[in-house]
Formats: structure tokens, sequence, C-alpha cells
């Protein structure tokens, strides 16, 4: 099982940990902790760097597979062993710029479910640009405006973006909770991950996020679209 680090500090680039396993045919180390992301919720997993025994694997990707989380290494140089100490280090840079988008998005999820009562339907990101979509039957071009008005206030207003893990039931007495037209949370799943925009936004959420929304930055709504007669789509970009 690995630990994710990333659930509780956001901000940790670099860790030590142990390698648990290797998987030669996929090329790639399980560790016992490890800070990358891998992947979830329409954010990207993290890339990087892993270093045993003096040794550079670049990290290509990380991605969960049940309680383990891979890293997938590039590079020719011969897999290191079960037991080997690792030094990990995350892309900093791209990391930054996906929690400051994932925050963004939240902002905006907030922002169409406080006026518009409007559930997401789906969504996907990129360092500093993503879609979502939303149960929205009408989105005009004077309507846009507005929710990118809104979620430039509620960005500028600085709220504190605050981390818990709750045990599930604790967690789903909390209204709302769960954001997305179609519940994703399995059924086994004994603790809950939210994060709350303070004064705007709480729902369930596995990625990583700032701890304020002073640190996105500006937003702009780059287009948006009909994908159906109540399926609307925002596109945005963090300035």
């Amino acid at each position: 099982m690995t630990e994710l680090l990333c659930q509780t500090d956001s901000y940790l680039q670099e860790f030590d940990a142990v390698i648990t396993g290797v998987d030669a045919e996929s090329r790639a180390v399980v560790l016992d902790r490890t800070a990358f992301y891998p992947g979830g919720g329409g954010q990207p997993c993290d890339v990087g760097l892993l270093t045993v025994n003096g040794v550079d694997y670049p990290v290509v990707k990380a991605k969960k597979r049940g309680a383990d989380a891979l890293h997938f290494l590039g590079g020719e140089s011969a897999l290191p062993a079960v037991g080997a100490a690792v030094r990990g280090r995350i892309d900093w840079e791209r990391r930054y710029q996906l929690m400051r988008t994932h925050t963004a998005m939240h902002v905006l999820c907030g922002v169409v479910f406080r006026d518009y009562g409007a559930l997401v339907t789906g969504g996907n990101m990129e360092p500093l640009k993503g879609r979502m979509d939303f149960e929205f039957e009408t989105l005009r071009g004077e309507l846009v405006a507005d929710i990118e008005a809104a979620i430039n206030r509620e960005v500028q207003d600085g709220h504190d973006v605050v981390v818990k893990i709750l045990p599930r039931e604790e967690a789903f007495r909390i209204p709302d909770l769960i954001r997305t037209k179609i519940n994703l949370l399995p059924e086994g799943i004994t603790e809950v991950r939210t994060i709350e925009i303070v004064g705007l936004d709480l729902q369930a959420d596995g990625g990583t996020h700032v701890r304020n929304t002073s640190e996105v930055g500006k937003l702009r709504v780059a287009d948006y679209k009909s994908k159906g007669k109540i399926n609307k789509r925002i596109y945005i970009e963090v300035m």
C-alpha cells in the first residue's frame, strides 16, 4: 500500500521512500510512500524524478493500481531492486500549475452551483486550462460574461482552501457534498477527502490544490459550447 503524501500536503516537492515492488514488464516501481499524484478526478498525474543509488530515473507517469501507486520510469538504466532507498522529486512547476488550475475548476463549480444550481456532468484539465460540463439548459454569451466576472471576484477575495479526511458517514452528512451528476465514490471507501473553498464550495475531491484562491491568478472563460440539450461545456484558462 502506497501512502499518498500529496493527500495531506500538496506543497511537498521532495520525499524519501523505499521501493516495495517492481513491475519489470511495465518498467514501473511501487513505493511505500510518494508525493507524486497518480491522476484522477480529471487531474493528470505528476511527472518528475526518482534517484536511487546515484542513478536518476525520469518518472514519466504515475498511476494507482489498487492500493499501490505505480511510478513508470523512463531512460534505459537497469531497474532498481525492491528494498532500495529512493529520493523523489516532482516537477514542481507543472504541479503548481495544476494546483492552481484544479482550484480554479472548483471556484467555477462553486459559482455555477451557487448561482444557477447546475450539477457537474464531466470535466478535465491540463496545466493552466480546463473544461467543465454542467447540467445547464440555457447558456448565452451574457451569462458566460457574468460567470467569468463572478469567478474572478471569488479568486480575488482570497478564500482559504481547507483539506480534510473524514469518516464516510460524517462526510455524507454534508449537504451537496457530491457536485457531480453521478456519485463517483465507490461504496467500499471508508474515508472521504474533502476540499473546502471557505465560504464558496465544499465537495469530495482527491486532487491537489493551492492554500488560498489568491494563488490561482486571473481566470478567463476561453470558450463555451453546447454538448446536448441540457449539457453545456465551459472552457477556462488560468492567466
